[in-house]
C-alpha cells in the first residue's frame, strides 16, 4: 500500500499547476479553433471528431482530479471549460441560422446563475458536487451540439433539437437543484433547544 501512495502525486486544495488544470485550460484555449472549425466545415467528419475530442476531455481532467488531488482552482476551472466549450459551440450553431436561439440562452442564463452562485458558495467555503442528473445535462448538451455537426444526423433537424430540448430540461431541472442544494448546504444549522 506504501508503494502506491508514493506512485500517487497528491496535490493540496491550493495547488494550481495540476495535471487536471492544464487539461481544462488546454480545453479553453482550444475552443476557438473548434469554433473556427465548425463555422469552415459545418457538419462533418473533421468538425465532429474534433467536438468528439474535445468534448472528450472533460471526463481526463475529471479523472486526473481524483487520481491526484482535487483543488479549489480545479473545482473552478473544470466547470467553466465545460461551459465555455459547450456555449461556444451551440452559440456558433445559433449565429449560423441552426439552432433556435431560445434552447441556447436558456441554458445560458442557468449557466451564468450556476456560476455566480457557485463563486458565492465557494468564497464562504461550501462545495455542492456535480449529481448524476447533472453529468447526464453535460452528456446531453455535448450530444446535442455532436448531432449537429456528424453529417448522418445533422439533416434530421427534429432529433437533435428533441436532444437539445431534452438537455435544455435537464439544465433546468438540475440548476434548481444545485441553487437548493447550495442553499441547504449554506443554511446556519438550527440551534439546540
Amino acid at each position: 500500500m506504501a508503494i502506491r501512495a508514493s506512485r500517487r502525486s497528491g496535490f493540496g486544495p491550493s495547488a494550481l499547476a495540476t495535471p487536471a488544470n492544464a487539461v481544462s485550460a488546454a480545453r479553453l484555449l482550444v475552443t476557438p479553433l473548434m469554433v473556427l472549425l465548425i463555422v469552415r466545415d459545418g457538419p462533418a467528419w473533421t468538425t465532429v471528431g474534433g467536438w468528439f475530442l474535445l468534448a472528450s476531455t472533460d471526463g481526463l481532467d475529471g479523472y486526473l482530479a481524483r487520481r491526484q488531488g482535487a483543488t479549489r482552482s480545479g473545482a473552478f476551472l473544470d466547470p467553466l471549460a465545460d461551459k465555455i466549450c459547450v456555449l461556444a459551440a451551440m452559440v456558433t450553431l445559433v449565429a449560423q441560422g441552426r439552432w433556435w436561439w431560445l434552447p441556447v440562452a436558456l441554458i445560458a442564463g442557468r449557466e451564468l446563475v450556476q456560476t455566480a452562485w457557485r463563486s458565492h458558495l465557494g468564497r464562504r467555503g461550501i462545495s455542492v458536487p456535480a449529481t448524476r442528473l447533472a453529468k447526464l445535462k453535460t452528456l446531453l448538451q455535448n450530444l446535442a451540439v455532436g448531432g449537429a455537426l456528424l453529417p448522418w444526423t445533422a439533416r434530421h433537424h427534429s432529433l437533435v433539437q428533441s436532444t437539445l430540448w431534452v438537455a435544455v430540461l435537464l439544465t433546468l431541472v438540475t440548476g434548481y437543484q444545485y441553487l437548493r442544494d447550495g442553499r441547504r448546504t449554506a443554511a446556519p444549522a438550527p440551534a439546540a433547544a
